[in-house]
């Protein structure tokens, strides 16, 4: 493609984005089914916490400023996906809390069972990302391995 491409009229980055996301909620939508998570399958899901339609506590809100990371594996309860959001129960710290969380607000999913992963971009007002200690739900068995496999990253920087 040369530099004098012109700006597409069709959106497909978001396009694919929104399919993307689709594989989020078409497998949390067969663990809803299901009840529980099949053999060895647990999933990370980074989302934005400040994202529009995000509902998670307050104290996880300061905690979390700008990214967090949820893990659903051992100790999750009343899952419930939607066509744009899911909610979940999760623990922290001992205390139970319910996060409401559109797919739209998600910036990466890890199945590390099968080292699957996907990533997104989502359009928020920050300045950039902060560093954040990771959650403590759940205390996954293994920390996932980012070696690159099975890794489908998408960006649609555009050339001026």
């Amino acid at each position: 493609m040369s530099d004098d491409t012109p700006d597409s009229l069709i959106p497909y980055d978001e396009i694919v984005q929104e399919a993307l996301r689709a594989v989020v909620g078409r497998v949390l939508g067969q663990i809803e089914a299901t009840g529980s998570l099949p053999g060895t399958h647990h999933f990370y899901i980074t989302f934005k916490t400040r994202a529009a339609g995000v509902d998670i506590p307050k104290h996880l809100a300061e905690r979390f400023p700008d990214e967090m990371t949820i893990v659903i594996q051992n100790r999750f309860w009343d899952l419930k996906v939607g066509e744009d959001t899911f909610e979940v129960g999760l623990s922290f710290n001992q205390a139970p809390a319910k996060l409401v969380i559109p797919f739209s607000a998600v910036t990466g999913f890890h199945d590390p069972a099968v080292n699957f992963a996907l990533q997104f971009q989502v359009q928020t007002e920050s300045h950039g990302p902060q560093d954040h200690d990771q959650a403590e739900n759940d205390h996954p068995l293994a920390e996932p391995v980012e070696d690159g496999s099975n890794v489908v990253s998408v960006d649609f920087s555009r050339k001026k």
